[in-house]
């Protein structure tokens, strides 16, 4: 009692709150949902939908100024007490501090020397934000009558955020003013940051990223404000579209799956102090003890006094990096670039192809990835553009489908040591030289434009990324241009010289078998590592009988599935009380 609150009103420019009455902002809100849940644009006009959403946010954000909850004082200033209350709670607080590393922004710190594999940092589940801990609040009501937030975790993790922000009293407050004020994600870029995007592969991500979070933001606006469960909710009073954001960022950016404390499922968490740890590469080394029921971080290497302990988020390319966790990360070592490939049904060779493709466990369509590093495709990449080039005749495509040998010859389908045929190699690496050179072609500018432009002091932060990142998928693509260039030279000197074809024998397999080099591995033997091509949702199961109300919390779900849902990392095992299971960070560098 008496004691003053930790919170207030975010005052607008003019010094007073903006003032709008509820049936004017329904009414917008109601329009914005309306134009986020239209049919998809056709090819071409996805920018033009991007400004008209944007320009309506933009005018909602208006609206709202001035009535968004936020905290006295700097971030910097809650770091003790972050630190004094997860030692409250029985977490790890010795050997490391929270400390500013300049472009890197906040991290933790090494107070003493802490060597590789040392556990140093444990948090116990009660000081984590989970589905459960949701469920559990003031939030449950809703949560058990609202279908889009039992589907999405993601979301309840977002509106429980939020809900405790309001709180003066959650005990999560600690934690919560210890979050950044605001994100790098893309949803906070300008227009013209946006724009730098424009012929990237992340565009498309990125503009149904800030589709999906307004149409999100419109449904639980309307919910909130309409629901007998959500009517003392502190949300009722102020839930603006700067507040989603915001929590939708964290959320994005800090998720994790960890065990249910029966080990019988994963749920979502986020993780207080261990989540200020920034990325490197490595391994991950964070998992989830069910024992003591904490998840546990061990070094990734040794660490000397006062330097920055690191963690590793996982094999992200720079465009999830950008898209979900709001930084660039220049030495990445799985940096890659997606390339979509298909065996078209209307080509006379399909059905024989595609046998070859699903006997080797390929998809006739699927999206692979270039890599940024040697060789810049892999086996099973290899492997499909093998039996993309493959003729008739009885050497290549009957030959692995009928001839002597041929389940085991599927074996060398992605072993750059067992070519099917000298003509194949060339048309492959030909195929593939020149979809790099198209790819290209699709950029608006030149690699040595983007290195000019990055050397502009002037450039936003935003900005900078945004070309980082171009430049980033060009210099991918310059080099499996270059790379497929060598090869097909090289298998052009081998034919004129007439070079004998290497041939595969029954006894290669153990040394397809036990081989380190990817290029070496029995194609059907290894887990397909590129995202296959996912369906289109059958258009039909929005038509019919159904309300209304129901197709709008459908929509919403898919979209919610789509943009919080995407930098969900599984942890690795649950099996056991004493095993531990691999978390992989979701968060931005602080």
């Amino acid at each position: 009692m008496g004691k003053k609150s930790r919170v207030k009103t975010q005052k607008s420019g003019s010094g007073a709150a903006a003032v709008i009455s509820p049936k004017e902002m329904m009414n917008l809100v109601s329009e914005l949902l309306q134009k986020c849940s239209s049919a998809a644009p056709s090819a071409g006009k996805e920018w033009e939908e991007y400004t008209q959403i944007k320009a309506l946010v933009e005018k909602i954000r208006k609206k709202q100024k001035g009535v968004s909850i936020i905290f006295e004082g700097s971030r910097e200033d809650h770091f003790s007490d972050l630190l004094a209350w997860a030692q409250e709670c029985g977490a790890s607080t010795d050997g490391f501090t929270v400390a500013n590393f300049g472009t890197e922004g906040y991290g933790l710190q090494a107070t003493k020397d802490i060597k590789a594999e040392e556990l140093f940092l444990w948090i116990p589940r009660k000081m984590l934000m989970t589905v459960e801990s949701a469920q559990n609040s003031p939030l449950g009501l809703l949560y058990s009558q609202d279908r889009i937030m039992q589907a999405m975790g993601n979301v309840t993790l977002a509106l429980h955020l939020l809900c405790e922000r309001a709180d003066p009293s959650s005990p999560w407050l600690p934690y919560i003013r210890s979050l950044p004020p605001d994100y790098d994600t893309p949803l906070y870029f300008q227009q013209d940051e946006v724009q730098q995007l424009l012929g990237t592969q992340a565009i498309p991500d990125v503009l149904s990223q800030y589709k999906n979070t307004a149409r999100q933001y419109a449904y639980f606006y309307k919910l909130i404000q309409t629901h007998p469960a959500a009517s003392k909710l502190p949300l009722k009073d102020s839930f603006t579209f700067d507040d989603y954001r915001w929590a939708v960022s964290s959320v994005m950016t800090r998720q994790n799956q960890i065990p249910t404390e029966d080990g019988s499922r994963v749920t979502l968490a986020l993780i207080p102090l261990w989540d200020m740890c920034n990325h490197t590469n490595g391994l991950i080394t964070t998992g989830y003890n069910l024992e003591d029921d904490r998840c546990e971080c061990v070094a990734l290497r040794d660490y000397k006094e006062n330097e920055q302990i690191y963690i590793f988020y996982g094999t992200r390319s720079n465009a999830e990096f950008v898209i979900h966790n709001g930084f660039f990360f220049q030495d990445n070592a799985h940096d890659r670039v997606k390339i979509k490939l298909g065996v078209s049904k209307s080509e006379r060779l399909y059905a024989m192809k595609a046998e070859v493709l699903a006997r080797a466990g390929i998809p006739a369509s699927c999206v692979f990835a270039l890599h940024c590093n040697e060789p810049p495709i892999s086996a099973q990449l290899l492997a499909f553009l093998r039996v993309f080039c493959m003729t008739e005749g009885k050497s290549e495509l009957k030959d692995y489908l009928l001839g002597e040998g041929a389940i085991n010859k599927i074996f060398t389908l992605g072993n750059s040591e067992f070519p099917v045929s000298w003509e194949n190699e060339i048309k492959l690496w030909t195929f593939l030289e020149t979809r790099a050179a198209l790819l290209l072609k699709t950029y608006k500018t030149s690699s040595e434009e983007d290195r000019s432009l990055l050397e502009k002091p002037d450039l936003s932060l935003h900005s900078r990324v945004a070309i980082q990142l171009r430049l980033a998928e060009k210099q991918i693509l310059e080099k499996v241009l270059a790379s497929g260039r060598e090869k097909r030279q090289q298998f052009e000197k081998k034919l004129e010289e007439g070079a004998p074809l290497p041939r595969y024998e029954e006894s290669d397999i153990a040394l397809l078998e036990n081989s380190d080099a990817e290029g070496k591995l029995p194609i059907i033997l290894r887990k397909l590592e590129e995202v296959e091509e996912r369906p289109e949702e059958d258009s039909h199961l929005l038509n019919g009988d159904k309300s209304e109300e129901v197709v709008e919390e459908e929509k919403v779900s898919q979209d919610v599935n789509s943009n919080l849902d995407l930098d969900e990392k599984p942890i690795e095992s649950l099996k056991g009380q004493k095993e531990e299971a691999n978390l992989s960070a979701s968060r931005t560098e602080e």
